[in-house]
């Protein structure tokens, strides 16, 4: 039975940094030649970075993207790497006179794997399922494949597929098993949401299983925009037993030596399907077997923190920032961003403003001035009330008005600092203030990113307990005061407010949005669960009415399984009530 030494290299990408993208497989590459490695994978769409959006509209993009993996596959034999196979993730332009036709996107661009060896592409697979829900519009963007590869080398089969390949029962899947292959290789793009890498193990394993055959499961790492992709590249047996699994949120490679079946006897397949032959007379034997090693799974809040922190990470640095500023009240919620964003990007890079007004308690200074200083972060006071007092002495503003002025003058501070020192302001507030409409526009909603935007208030209090505990068992300083999680919310725009005077106790908020907003439930079904009719109608109304401002909103990281945005579609008019 052959041996073949396998590569998966799960790397960290940027849309439309294609010469970097090149340069950072190229290196992955070599890493992989230099273990001895046959045979290595890399993500889905790995050369323009993942998801592209409206750039595979564009034909200078499908032939930069496709000029680009030729050149790759160049240098790779001039590296002295001609003899490692590698299939690598790109965008193919496949049909310019079907530019203007109705319903195919223009260019025929489609989502590729190039199968790579000595110097040349020699085939290219196309992903046959587009995903249309949830945040992809694949149907825009591509025109989906028909037909499947089989790469016959180093004496095996290796069938190759693309993302939502694997999730959809049937197509080129279930033809791995007829074909006889001994290797399926899955290249991903597939990003992160709760609890997925669990559902993406069972899928893994029964694939796998279906197959008949090794299954290989590279995904890329890294944030992109509201997306984050966590890695947790696998390699399960034909029996579904992990062989080995990488870790979240990291760049890294699994490397591993697989016996597999001889190649079949079979040379031309069905339906169009084609098999490449190459290097099918070389058999490599490896003296030294390569340790099987299964990175240890994060336990849940690590796993949503590590998320906010990558995605933050990349975000802020693929975007040329090279600092953060964000206010810093006291609360939670800002104290949470303060630690999040120096495990990102370091202390010394964050700078926090306390921005006090008459109503502010004694204990929101001394907490942001003790949050910074654990943190280590820049920190300076700007109290509003003069400012304030100058727009009321010229306008006559009462009640909520002025409540709001406080919120937009605080707004003003941040965004002037970021113009004239080039900071990313970083907007605080959560999923649970978001629903409901408890922000201001123009005000605390002001920013760049938001890296709270989908975590609800409860998980907001888990996180920063989890951060606290963290630190206590590594001998450091716990980064959030104990105050600013133990006391009562409040955004302190008049005397003693509290959050409880208009909402429910978040654990009941939370609750009722989590079945509104991530479960699409109607009121009744939302009221049969047991929670008050007046209670859900209120808060519903809330939600529906402040779709306005989370357009306004800055982005932020998906971790739910669906996030306001590109995952949550609503209309701004629209007169339907639950």
């Amino acid at each position: 039975m052959p041996q073949i030494r396998l590569a998966l290299a799960q790397i960290n990408p940027v849309v439309g940094d294609l010469r970097g993208n090149v340069a950072k497989c190229l290196q992955a590459v070599k890493s992989a030649a230099a273990a001895g490695a046959d045979v290595v994978v890399l993500p889905e769409m790995v050369v323009t970075g993942y998801p592209v959006e409206d750039l595979a509209l564009r034909p200078s993009f499908q032939l930069a993207s496709q000029t680009a993996t030729q050149e790759f596959a160049q240098s790779l034999k001039l590296a002295g790497l001609g003899s490692v196979l590698v299939f690598v993730g790109y965008l193919r332009g496949t049909n310019d006179t079907e530019a203007k036709k109705l319903g195919v996107p223009r260019g025929g661009p489609m989502n590729c794997a190039a199968v790579i060896y000595d110097g040349a592409i020699h085939a290219s697979y196309a992903k046959h399922h587009l995903p249309n829900y949830g945040v992809f519009d694949e149907y825009r963007y591509f025109v989906p494949g028909n037909s499947s590869v089989l790469v016959r080398a180093f004496g095996v089969d290796i069938a190759v597929a693309i993302c939502e390949d694997l999730w959809q029962d049937g197509g080129p899947v279930a033809q791995v098993k007829r074909n006889g292959a001994g290797l399926l290789v899955v290249l991903n793009g597939s990003p992160y949401e709760r609890d997925k890498d669990d559902v993406r193990l069972e899928l893994v394993s029964r694939r796998a299983k279906e197959a008949d055959a090794t299954l290989a499961y590279v995904n890329m790492v890294g944030g992109q925009d509201e997306l984050v992709f966590e890695g947790d590249s696998i390699i399960v047996s034909k029996t579904g037993e992990v062989l080995m699994r990488a870790a979240q949120f990291e760049s890294d490679m699994l490397i591993a030596d697989l016996q597999l079946p001889s190649a079949g006897e079979t040379t031309i397949l069905a339906n169009g399907e084609s098999v490449v032959i190459l290097a099918d007379s070389v058999v490599h034997d490896h003296s030294a077997d390569i340790h099987r090693e299964q990175k240890a799974r994060l336990d849940p809040n690590a796993e949503v923190y590590a998320a906010l922190v990558t995605a933050l990470h990349d975000y802020v640095f693929k975007n040329g920032f090279k600092s953060v500023a964000l206010g810093l009240s006291g609360g939670i919620d800002s104290a949470l961003v303060a630690a999040i964003a120096a495990d990102a990007i370091g202390a010394q890079n964050v700078h926090g403003v306390a921005m006090p007004s008459k109503y502010s308690s004694d204990h929101s200074l001394s907490d942001a001035k003790d949050s910074a200083v654990r943190i280590g972060l820049n920190f300076r006071t700007v109290p509003i009330e003069p400012m304030v007092a100058a727009y009321l002495n010229n306008l006559d503003l009462s009640g909520l008005a002025e409540e709001n002025l406080q919120a937009r003058v605080r707004g003003m501070i941040l965004m002037g600092l970021s113009n004239q020192e080039g900071h990313l302001v970083l907007a605080t507030g959560n999923k649970s203030e978001l629903s409901v409409g408890y922000s201001t526009i123009y005000g605390d909603a002001v920013g760049g990113f938001a890296p709270l935007m989908d975590v609800p208030k409860v998980d907001v209090w888990a996180l920063a307990n989890w951060r606290n505990e963290q630190a206590k068992i590594k001998g450091e300083v716990a980064p959030i005061p104990e105050s600013s999680i133990s006391k009562p919310p409040s955004a302190e725009l008049r005397p003693g407010q509290q959050d409880s005077d208009s909402l429910p106790d978040y654990e009941e908020l939370d609750a009722i949005l989590a079945r509104y907003v991530e479960q699409d439930q109607s009121a009744e079904q939302i009221i049969a669960a047991g929670f008050a009719a007046d209670t859900v109608h209120r808060i519903l109304s809330l939600t529906d009415r402040a779709e306005y401002k989370r357009r306004q909103y800055p982005p932020g990281p998906k971790v739910s399984g669906k996030a306001f945005g590109k995952d949550r579609r609503m209309p701004l008019t629209n007169k339907w009530a639950e």
